[in-house]
């Protein structure tokens, strides 16, 4: 009996090591070398519940040395959670470059948009770059496109959110806006008539989401900026398929 009980606790261990492994995986990048947001930690831990929750598997890192092709190619998407400034070298930005253009995907939230200015190729990918913010304060946020996962479950047309309301220049004319904010609700915007706070676009073979909120404790406990970050997740997760290098055209880096 005692043998049987074993061989019975043995599978179910290797069933949930399987199931475990056929989930996506992401990694979670928050390096930061400018100004870090106190909120980064709980936004680990949200994602990782998330992960629990819709099925995808989470890594966590704050170390550049990761950003290997190797290693890279473990992923189906690549969160940019909240880095600052310069956080990738030349050999770490090829290997990133090459991810994105054999089919990955990439996620950038909140101070995304606030990293890597001298990289060209990741100003477009992430969308746009940010240039100001006012105080943290309510504002009317206006759905776009309610036929993407991060915003489908909206039911209403407007979303009243507080959040740190970056400003952007330099904004991607490629980008699928999702959501954008009314200036006329709050002080301190100067993008004008049309202010992006969310969108997403295919690019450079990869598939890139991102959203400007998460900047405060709060809005990782907010069970309908969770439900909009997850949206933007399964999106860059795409449909799962194996990463293609044969596509990717930056030169490795050694």
């Amino acid at each position: 009996m005692k043998k049987i009980i074993t061989m019975a606790i043995t599978l179910v261990i290797l069933q949930s090591i399987a199931f475990a492994q056929s989930y996506p995986g992401i990694l979670v990048f928050s390096k930061t070398k400018g100004y870090r947001h106190a909120s980064i930690e709980e936004g680990k831990k949200a994602i990782i519940q998330l992960g629990q929750l819709h099925h995808y598997t989470v890594d966590t890192t704050e170390n550049a040395e990761l950003f290997t092709e190797s290693n890279l190619k473990k992923y189906a998407a690549i969160i940019f959670l909240s880095t600052t400034g310069d956080v990738l070298n030349d050999i770490q930005q090829s290997a990133f470059e090459r991810y994105i253009q054999a089919g990955g995907g990439f996620v950038g939230i909140h101070a995304a948009t606030d990293t890597e200015y001298d990289w060209a190729w990741y100003g477009k990918l992430v969308g746009a770059y940010f240039v100001s913010h006012p105080k943290v304060q309510e504002a009317r946020f206006v759905i776009k496109d309610r036929k993407h996962p991060a915003t489908r479950f909206l039911t209403d047309s407007v979303w009243m959110h507080t959040d740190e309301l970056y400003n952007f220049k330099n904004v991607n004319p490629d980008i699928k806006v999702l959501i954008t904010i009314d200036e006329a609700s709050y002080q301190g915007g100067n993008n004008g008539n049309f202010h992006p706070f969310s969108w997403y676009h295919n690019f450079d073979g990869g598939r890139a989401f991102y959203t400007s909120m998460g900047h405060t404790k709060e809005c990782w406990n907010d069970q309908k900026f969770l439900m909009h970050l997850n949206g933007g997740i399964v999106y860059a997760i795409g449909k799962h398929q194996k990463l293609d290098y044969r596509k990717a055209k930056t030169k490795l880096l050694e």
